[in-house]
C-alpha cells in the first residue's frame, strides 16, 4: 500500500506549532491560489432537499438555494458545497433526480460567483460527472468513494475530492448502522482514509487532488466525535487539507444539551479546535460567524496579521 503517513522532508512545516506539515499545501481552485498552511477556508452549505436536518427544506427551490449560495459568499464563504440528499437513512434518490436538483444551482452559482469554490455533496459518480462539467471544482464523497466509478470521473475532470469516512449498512449508503462500534475510533478512521488515499491515487487521482474528512458524527455517536475532534492531529498527520463538519451537528447539541437552532457558539468552538488541531476547511452553516472565529483562531495561531495593531501604540494624549 502507498504509504501515507509520512510527509516528505522536503516539504516545510506549518507556521502554527504542531501542525502536521502537508503534502501539497499550495492548490489552485476556482481560479484562486489557495496555500493550506495559512489558510482557513470556510465552506457555506446550501441542502437543496426537503428534508435537511437543519434548514428544514427551506433551500430546495432553485431560487432559494442559489440566493443562499449567494449570501453565503457575501458573508464571507470561501466555498460553498451544494447536495440533492441528505446523508441520513432514507429511500434511495434516483441519480438522475439527485442531479436535477443540484446542477442547475453549481450552473447559476458558477455563473454568478466565478472565484466562489463550489463543490457537491453526492456518493454518485454520474451526478458528480454532471456537477463537474457544469462548473464545480470538488466531489464532497461521504462515503469514501463507495461507487466504483467515482474515482474516474474525478480524475476525468482533473477535479478536488473530500474523501469521508462513514461506515456503509448492508443496502449501501444511507442505509442505517445502528450503535457504531470502535476500538478506537481515531485510529481505525485514520486507517480507512489511508486505504481510500491509496484507492484514489491507484485509480489515476493526483496526491494534489485530495481533501480528507474524519466524518464527525456519521455513524458516530458523540463520544467517537468528541474523541475525534480532540485528536484530529492523528487525522491531518496524514498530510492531506482535512474538512471539518461540525456545524451544528447532535455532538455539539447533546454535549451542550441543546436544540439545532441554538448550536452556533459550540459549533464555532468545535471549528477552533479542529482548526488548532490542523484542519483548513471548515463545513459551517452560518459563515459570516465562522468567518470571524476562524479569522481569529488564525491570528492567535500565527497564520494572519491582525487588521490593525494600535493598541497601547499611541503616545500619551
Amino acid at each position: 500500500m502507498t504509504d501515507v503517513t509520512a510527509a516528505p522532508s522536503s516539504v516545510p512545516p506549518n507556521p502554527a506549532d504542531g501542525v502536521p506539515a502537508l503534502r501539497h499545501p499550495v492548490r489552485s481552485l476556482a481560479g484562486r491560489r489557495i496555500d493550506f498552511r495559512r489558510d482557513l477556508l470556510v465552506m457555506g452549505i446550501v441542502n437543496r432537499t426537503p428534508d435537511s436536518f437543519y434548514d428544514r427544506g427551506r433551500t430546495f427551490g432553485l431560487e432559494a438555494a442559489v440566493a443562499a449560495g449567494e449570501r453565503h459568499a457575501q458573508d464571507g464563504a470561501d466555498w460553498v458545497d451544494v447536495g440533492g440528499v441528505p446523508f441520513a437513512p432514507g429511500e434511495a434518490l434516483d441519480p438522475r433526480v439527485e442531479a436535477d436538483r443540484v446542477v442547475p444551482v453549481i450552473e447559476q452559482l458558477a455563473q454568478l460567483r466565478p472565484g466562489l469554490i463550489l463543490s457537491v455533496d453526492t456518493f454518485h459518480a454520474s451526478v458528480a460527472d454532471a456537477c463537474l462539467a457544469a462548473g464545480a471544482h470538488v466531489v464532497n464523497d461521504t462515503t469514501g468513494l463507495s461507487d466504483p466509478e467515482m474515482a474516474e470521473a474525478v480524475r476525468d475532470h482533473d477535479a478536488h475530492v473530500i474523501v469521508t469516512h462513514s461506515l456503509t449498512g448492508p443496502g449501501g449508503p444511507r442505509t442505517p448502522v445502528p450503535n457504531p462500534r470502535y476500538d478506537d475510533v481515531v485510529a481505525e478512521v485514520r486507517e480507512f482514509l489511508a486505504r481510500r488515499i491509496d484507492h484514489a491515487l491507484q485509480h489515476g487521482i493526483a496526491a494534489d487532488r485530495l481533501i480528507i474528512d474524519p466524518g464527525h458524527d456519521l455513524h458516530k455517536t458523540t463520544v467517537h466525535s468528541l474523541e475525534l475532534t480532540r485528536r484530529l492531529g492523528e487525522i491531518t498527520s496524514l498530510g492531506h487539507p482535512t474538512l471539518a463538519a461540525v456545524s451544528n451537528k447532535d455532538f455539539v447539541g447533546e454535549s451542550l444539551g441543546l436544540p439545532r437552532e441554538q448550536r452556533l457558539e459550540g459549533s464555532l468552538a468545535a471549528a477552533v479546535v479542529c482548526a488548532l488541531n490542523g484542519a483548513r476547511i471548515f463545513r459551517m452553516h452560518e459563515p459570516a460567524q465562522a468567518r470571524r472565529a476562524l479569522d481569529m483562531a488564525a491570528t492567535i495561531m500565527g497564520l494572519r496579521e491582525p487588521v490593525e495593531a494600535r493598541h497601547n501604540m499611541e503616545g500619551p494624549r
